[in-house]
C-alpha cells in the first residue's frame, strides 16, 4: 500500500462541478496516507467560437477559477492553475508550461512535496513530465480524448501526439475500459486494465432504504407515470436526442429527466416530458435515483468516445438495483445478462416496456451482484500494488 508519498495530480475534470469520477475517487484513497495535489483540467482546448458549448465551458472555468485553490475535507489540494487554452500553439504552449511550473513548484515547496508521483489524466499535461523530480510517472487513460472533438476543438492529430508520448513517457499506463485497452498496441509490458467502479454501499442505499421525494421531483412524481432518469454531464454531442424525442413523443406518459450540468441548450427541451434539472450533490443522488423507475444512458452511439466509454454511472446505476437501459458500448457487453442494450430507438422503448411490465426483486439483487464488490476500495488496492512494483527509483 502506498504510504509517505506525494501525488501531483492533472485531472481530466474539476473536482468542483463534475460529480466524481475515477481519478477523483482514486486522489481520495491516495489522501489518506500521502499528499496530494490535484490540478483541475488544464482543458485540451476549447470548441470554436460559434459553438453553443464555448461560452459554457468559459463561464465553468472562470468559476473555478476564482476559486484558485483550496482544500477538501480529504486533505487533498486543489488548484485551477492560471493558463491559456491554446495548446495547439507552440508559443502559447511554452507559456503555458512555464506558468503552471512556477505555480505548481510553489505550491509544492510550501507543502513539503518532495519526488511526487506524477499522475496524469489528460495528454496535454505532456508538457509537465520531467518537471517536478517526480519519482514515476503514472498515464491514466480514461478516455479516447482524439474523438473528442468538442471539447479538444477539432484538434485531433495534436491530441493523439500528445497522448503517444505520454504512453511512452509513463512508468504505467492505466486504460479504464476494455475498449480502450483492446487498442493499446504499443509498450505492452507497462499497459494496464484498470476497470471502472462504483462506491457501492452509497449507491445500493438507494432501494436499501426509504427516501423522501426531493422537492424538485415532486410536480413530476405526483404525475404518476414511469420516470426514466439519467443523472451525470448532459453533452448536447453525447446526449442522443433524436433518440429522446423518439421515445418521448411514442410514449407521452414517461417522463425524462435529466439531472445534471447541461452545457448548451438542448433541441429537445420543447418536450412536455423531458425534464433537465440542475446538478445535484453526490452525496444526495440516492434520494433522487430512488424516484427512477428506470435508469436510461441515451448517448449518441454514431460518436466515437461512445464506443471507447465506460461511463461510471451505468455501474452506479447497477448498484441502485434499478432496471438499466443503454445504447452498446463494448464496455458493458459482459453485463446484458443484468441489463439491457438497445441498438435502435425502437429497441429502446422496447427495452422500457420490459423493464416496466414486471422488474422483480430477484432482478434487483441480480443487478446489484454485478457490481458487488468492484468498489473503488478494490481498484485502489490494484493501483497501489502496481506501483510499489516500480519502488522509488527516482528519474
Amino acid at each position: 500500500m502506498i504510504r509517505g508519498r506525494s501525488i501531483i495530480c492533472f485531472g481530466g475534470e474539476d473536482w468542483w462541478y463534475h460529480h466524481p469520477h475515477a481519478n477523483n475517487h482514486l486522489m481520495k484513497r491516495f489522501a489518506r496516507d500521502n499528499r496530494v495535489i490535484f490540478i483541475n483540467s488544464i482543458s485540451m482546448g476549447l470548441p470554436g467560437v460559434g459553438s453553443p458549448e464555448f461560452f459554457p465551458k468559459i463561464r465553468r472555468k472562470l468559476k473555478s477559477l476564482a476559486r484558485f485553490l483550496g482544500k477538501t475535507p480529504e486533505g487533498i489540494w486543489v488548484v485551477t492553475p492560471v493558463l491559456t487554452p491554446f495548446f495547439s500553439s507552440p508559443f502559447w504552449r511554452r507559456v503555458n508550461r512555464l506558468a503552471l511550473t512556477v505555480q505548481i513548484r510553489v505550491l509544492a515547496r510550501f507543502l513539503g512535496v518532495r519526488n511526487p508521483i506524477l499522475w496524469i489524466a489528460i495528454p496535454t499535461a505532456r508538457d509537465w513530465v520531467g518537471q517536478f523530480g517526480e519519482s514515476a510517472v503514472i498515464y491514466n487513460v480514461t478516455d479516447k480524448y482524439d474523438a473528442n472533438t468538442v471539447d479538444n476543438g477539432d484538434r485531433g492529430e495534436l491530441i493523439r501526439r500528445l497522448h503517444g508520448e505520454l504512453v511512452a513517457a509513463a512508468d504505467l499506463v492505466f486504460y479504464h475500459g476494455r475498449q480502450l485497452f483492446a487498442d493499446a498496441r504499443d509498450f505492452p509490458e507497462k499497459s494496464r486494465l484498470l476497470e471502472q467502479a462504483v462506491d457501492f454501499d452509497h449507491f445500493a442505499s438507494t432501494t436499501d432504504r426509504t427516501w423522501a421525494c426531493p422537492p424538485e421531483l415532486r410536480a413530476i412524481k405526483a404525475l404518476g407515470k414511469p420516470i426514466l432518469g439519467y443523472f451525470g454531464s448532459i453533452e448536447r454531442w453525447l446526449i442522443d436526442q433524436p433518440l429522446v424525442r423518439r421515445v418521448a413523443e411514442a410514449r407521452p406518459d414517461w417522463q425524462f429527466v435529466f439531472i445534471g450540468l447541461k452545457s448548451a441548450p438542448m433541441d429537445i427541451e420543447d418536450l412536455p416530458n423531458v425534464h433537465f434539472l440542475k446538478s445535484v450533490a453526490y452525496a444526495d443522488l440516492p434520494a433522487w435515483a430512488a424516484q427512477f423507475d428506470v435508469c436510461v444512458l441515451p448517448w449518441d452511439q454514431r460518436h466515437e468516445v461512445v464506443k471507447y466509454g465506460s461511463a461510471t454511472k451505468v455501474r452506479e446505476y447497477l448498484a441502485t438495483g434499478k432496471p438499466v437501459v443503454i445504447v452498446p458500448m463494448p464496455e458493458f457487453e459482459p453485463f446484458r445478462d443484468v441489463l439491457s442494450i438497445a441498438d435502435s430507438s425502437d429497441a429502446f422503448l422496447a427495452a422500457v416496456e420490459r423493464a416496466l411490465e414486471g422488474d422483480t426483486a430477484e432482478a434487483m439483487r441480480e443487478r446489484q451482484r454485478a457490481v458487488f464488490g468492484k468498489t473503488w476500495d478494490a481498484r485502489f488496492e490494484e493501483v497501489s500494488a502496481w506501483i510499489d512494483e516500480l519502488g522509488n527509483p527516482g528519474r
